[in-house]
């Protein structure tokens, strides 16, 4: 991806983060994941250090931000 990218959301943790990756790829965005360094390297999956951030080009920013809010939205639809 040569163009800028925006970060869309930030989850909780890597399998979250693929979780929510592979969603909005299946959907035909070219998305990715951003993690801190130390904690991609050590496995860390709590806390600040586990937070993912789900990046894609601006370009497909409205399209991403449409399918976010359905995957959430879909989420809450068995919750009472």
């Amino acid at each position: 991806m040569s163009e800028e990218l925006v970060v869309l959301d930030t989850v909780a943790g890597r399998v979250e983060g693929e979780i929510l990756l592979s969603y909005l790829r299946a959907n035909g965005l070219e998305c990715m994941l951003s993690q801190e360094g130390a904690a991609s390297a050590y496995g860390i999956s709590v806390g600040r250090m586990a937070r993912v951030e789900i990046l894609c080009p601006v370009s497909q920013e409205h399209a991403a931000r449409v399918l976010i809010d359905q995957y959430y939205g879909a989420q809450t639809l068995g919750k009472t």
